[in-house]
């Protein structure tokens, strides 16, 4: 089975370190992962988005893709392509702190997490991506937060490494701020 996931939104927000700590945690609990990455010329400010295709076996999707059964959305600009993607009934993670754009409530599944809002009461607002992906763990169970802690150590550069404790309790909130299980990612194990 495999489970694609689109991470949109600004550069600057971290999307990029998002969509990588989640990577990183699915190979941690032993799944296959291809992650893609694109993002404008602009460091700061221009469009950013990250697909990442995660199963429980080798994968046969390559990282493009053109329908995602998922998305994470940080902010309204560049939400419409990756919208666009979204399969009916897909889930789709909104940081309602900032997002303005629109959804269809009615044809996906949506969770409202004010990220920012979040990762400002952990005493770190760029934080905000972190608040998400912790929510999307929560939500999906496509892995597991110690996984996630694991994974955000491991793919801060050495001159981030400050960044750890801030990141962690950033993850933990979005962990604790969405429903746990709401849209599980994995069929639940038989008895």
């Amino acid at each position: 089975m495999e489970r694609e996931i689109a991470i949109t939104g600004v550069g600057g927000q971290g999307i990029q370190l998002g969509a990588q700590v989640l990577a990183r945690a699915a190979t941690l609990e032993d799944r296959h992962v291809l992650m893609f990455g694109i993002y404008g010329g602009a460091m700061r400010g221009g469009s950013t988005e990250s697909t990442l295709v995660v199963g429980d076996e080798p994968i046969s999707a390559p990282p493009i893709v053109s329908h995602v059964w998922s998305a994470v959305a940080m902010h309204h600009e560049y939400w419409e392509s990756v919208g666009s993607k979204l399969r009916p009934g897909g889930l789709v993670l909104v940081n309602s702190t900032l997002f303005e754009g629109r959804l269809d409530r009615e044809a996906q599944r949506v969770i409202d997490v004010p990220a920012t809002e979040l990762a400002a009461g952990v005493g770190s607002p760029l934080s905000a991506a972190m608040v998400l992906i912790g929510a999307y763990a929560a939500v999906t169970g496509l892995v597991g937060f110690d996984s996630l802690i694991r994974a955000m150590e491991q793919s801060l550069p050495p001159y981030r490494k400050q960044h750890v404790q801030t990141n962690a309790k950033a993850l933990r909130a979005g962990f604790d701020a969405a429903p746990l299980g709401a849209v599980p990612a994995w069929p639940a194990a038989e008895s």
